[in-house]
Order: structure tokens, then sequence, then C-alpha cells
């Protein structure tokens, strides 16, 4: 399965990417990819070992009088965001992903491609399997269940890592440099709601709002790109005045992807159906030309439930979680003063459920500063414990202070100036960066962090510009290369 990628150049990272893409990898499901990696550095003489955390560290020893060079350490995640488009059936821990080419862009068909970070783990195993590329002590660093929570990240062994200098290949945008992230929290709320059973004049029917663009809830938060669970709440108020009540709900699969789709199954009153639709109608073309130049595909459909539901959530219960989902805070909460141009705050409603009256949500909170995600989280407490609700917090990571002083960064720069003619442009990346977290476990470590054009990464519309991996490959080499210097 996709054997044309290896016809794509450079041709050891891309052999490498083709391997990740038939190698199912949604987080939470790496062990046969790690088994794999064992396996490949086996044959080739190459040191490996794990973490308590199930984290994977190949080494390779410096090319001969390179030995003092300082230790580098090369580090992307393993996994990937499983996401599918609804109509497409695809199994992540089972089947290989089908990608093409189209426009000079790798994608992959129905589903997010795994460029993010299959790319980076890609390069890494590339640049271990040069024998021309003289190098210091290398170390490359394969995290689990990034996309998930952090987890691998989170518990990484403090102590192990030998190497001093860090590049974190993580990210998406060619051109750019990345020196500081924002840090995140998920903040999950559960309740048991009470129920009651539908009367003999209430009809069971299907709310459906799909057609979004979706994306990644950090870089692409301030995008004004629709979330589907903000705006189907919205229409449940709508639909309040036709006596509305709420079976279930389903909206998002992961929380930190802006969500496509979401659904809920409805009780209404026979005789409020056509005011119901007549009101879906007006919402659409209110809601499409807010979302015009964004996020175009917008659709609302009612139809008829398949089975008739026994119980629907009680009037006041429905009525009361609708308006504790209205008020949430969803999207950008603060632009960054320090940083023109970067969120600061942000949060996304990124997976809602509610099965048989048990309520489930998980949002994730990001931003630059760990004080105002402590805020977000208790403004999600104060509020959902009005109706009930138990709130906590989980998976809490901090965020990568800038350093614009660090030597690593002066070389990248200069070697950026000297192979492309330009000066990259120094950003910090409203999202989850692993480098926050291992900085706060190897303080002493320099770190930054680049990569080739990634768009739509989080989303079935995930690509990667082909000739943005040649260059960014050509960087790693250059740097690697000049990082084992003897020094003048």
């Amino acid at each position: 399965m996709n054997a044309h990628l290896e016809q794509l150049s450079p041709r050891p990272l891309w052999r490498h990417f083709r391997t990740l893409c038939n190698t199912p990898r949604p987080s939470g499901h790496e062990a046969a990819l790690v088994a794999k990696l064992q396996a490949w550095a086996d044959a080739r003489g190459l040191a490996h070992d794990r973490d308590a955390a199930g984290n994977l560290r190949l080494r390779k020893p410096a090319t001969p009088g390179r030995e003092a060079a300082p230790g580098l350490v090369l580090q992307g995640h393993l996994d990937m965001v499983a996401q599918v488009n609804a109509d497409h059936p695809h199994d992540f821990t089972r089947d290989p992903l089908d990608t093409y080419v189209e426009d000079g862009w790798l994608h992959a068909r129905h589903t997010t491609l795994g460029a993010d970070n299959g790319l980076g783990v890609a390069a890494t195993l590339a640049v271990l399997e040069a024998e021309d590329l003289v190098h210091g002590p290398l170390e490359a660093l394969f995290t689990l269940e990034e996309e998930s929570s952090m987890g691998g990240a989170l518990n990484l062994a403090e102590g192990w890592l030998e190497g001093r200098l860090l590049l974190n290949l993580d990210s998406e945008d060619r051109g750019q440099v990345y020196i500081g992230c924002a840090g995140g929290a998920d903040v999950v709320v559960d309740a048991q709601l009470p129920t009651a059973a539908l009367a003999e004049d209430e009809d069971a029917l299907v709310l459906a709002l799909t057609g979004l663009v979706g994306g990644h809830s950090g870089i692409d938060i301030h995008r004004g790109r629709g979330n589907a669970n903000r705006l189907l709440v919205r229409v449940l108020r709508a639909l309040e005045a036709c006596d509305a009540r709420l079976v279930d709900y389903h909206g998002g699969t992961l929380r930190n992807a802006l969500p496509r789709e979401a659904f809920a199954t409805l009780a209404l009153p026979a005789v409020e159906v056509e005011a119901a639709r007549e009101r879906l109608m007006a919402l659409e073309i209110e809601l499409r030309d807010e979302l015009a130049g964004t996020d175009e595909g917008l659709q609302l459909a009612l139809t008829p439930a398949q089975a008739r539901p026994a119980e629907a959530l009680t009037r006041d219960a429905s009525r009361l979680l609708v308006a504790a989902l209205h008020a949430a805070p969803c999207g950008v909460e603060r632009m960054s003063v320090d940083v023109p141009g970067v969120v600061e705050t942000s949060n996304n409603l990124g997976v809602v459920s509610l099965t048989e009256g048990r309520f489930h949500l998980c949002a994730l909170v990001r931003s630059l500063r760990d004080s105002a995600t402590a805020d977000i989280a208790d403004r999600f407490r104060a509020l959902f414990e009005l109706i009930g609700a138990r709130t906590r917090v989980e998976n809490a990571y901090p965020g990568w202070t800038p350093d614009p002083q660090s030597p690593l960064l002066a070389c990248f720069c200069e070697l950026h100036r000297a192979r492309l003619g330009v000066d990259p442009e120094i950003k910090v990346i409203h999202a989850g960066l692993e480098c926050g977290i291992l900085g706060a476990k190897y303080p002493d470590m320099e770190m930054i962090s680049f990569g080739p054009l990634i768009r739509g990464a989080h989303s079935p519309d995930e690509r990667v510009e082909i000739a943005s991996v040649e260059e960014f490959w050509g960087l790693l080499c250059s740097l690697v290369e000049d990082l084992a210097r003897p020094a003048p």
C-alpha cells in the first residue's frame, strides 16, 4: 500500500513515511509501530530502550572524531489524530491510510494523513540511517499519545535523555521556527440528568449539523471556523420555542479537533414539527451567512428517528443543559499583548455526548498563561455546578517559555539564511507542542521546533506540501552537521 510514496524525494524520508501510513497508529494504539521501529533499530545495530511510560528512544554514536559535539535529541510523537468523514468506512486500528498526490500536495482519501507528526518521525529515522551525514551523539525520542493527552511527554522519565540540544520536528509552517507554545488542560464534565417518558403526542427526530471544515483546535482556533457543538447548541436553543426535549447528543470525537459534525435526537410535539423545520431553514441561512468566507458548507437536517426512544430529558433538564452549553466558553478568549497576533487563551468544546441521561463533555483549554488555563477551568466548574454536574481537570501541561537568545536558535537562523536567502520567522504557537513539558523535565536543554508545510491538521483535509518536505529535510541535515562542527 502507498508504494507511490517511495518515488518522492527525499526517498529515505518518504520510505519511512510509507511505513507509518501502512501501520495504524491512533493515540493509544502505537504498539505495532513501536515493534516495527525496534526491529528496524536491531537490524541496523542501533541501541534502543523504553521508559516506564512506553516512550521509545533510539541511539546512534557520533561520527568518529565528533564525540565531543553536544548530544542532539530529535523528537516527535508516534500517534496521529484519527478523523474520517462520516460517510467513509475506515478503522484506524486496522486499516492503512490511502494516500494520493494532487497539485504538489500529499493527501489521504477521506481521513487524516498523519503528516502530523509522521513526517517528523520519518525524517528522524532517515537521519539515523544516513551513512554520509556527519553528526555528534544522536538520540531519537518518540513519545506516545501526544494527540490524546500528551501522556507520553507528561510521564517521560527524568534523567533519561543525555543530549543537551533538542529539535522538535512537530511544527507545520514553512519558513518558520518556533521557540514557545501554549500550555493547556482538559476540562471534563459529567452528570446524570433526569429523564421522562415520551408523550403520545411527541415525535422523535434526529437533528444533524454537518459540513464544517474542522481543523486543529489550537492553530486554527482564530480562523473563524464553525464549531459544530457550539452551533448545534445554538440551534437547540432556538427549538426550545417548539418545546423540544433532548433524547441524546453526539458532537465531536477529539478534544483537540474543531468538531465538524454534531447530532441530536429530539422529542418534539407532533404539532410543532413543521414550525421546527421552518426555523431550521431560517437558521441554516443565518449561520451560513455568518460563516461566509471561512466555513461555507454548513448543513442542517431534521429527519425522523429510526426507532422511537422510550425517554428524553425532562423539559427543565433539557433547557438547563442547553443553556449551560450555550454559555460555556468556546473559541478565542484573549489575544496576547506580549506576542502580537498570537492567541493567548482559548477553549474548544471538543466532545459532547448525552446517552440515557448521562452527559459528558471534554473541552481543551489552551493558554500562554497557566493562570488563565486555571481560570477557564474554574468557570466551567462554576457554570456546570448549577446543573448538578461534576467537573475535573485532567492532563494539564505547561507552556514553553520563549528564549530569543538561544544559541541553538541563532545557529538555525544563520543556516536558514545561508540555504534559503531569507531569515525564518520566529514564532510562538497557540498549540501544545511537547517542548513545554520536556523543558520542565530537562530545564537545561535548549530546543527549537520546525517542520514542513502542513495544512488541515486534525481533519480529513490534512495535507502536506511535497516541496516543503525536501526543504525541511535539507535544513535538518545541515543543522545536524553544523551542530557537530568543532568549536572554532
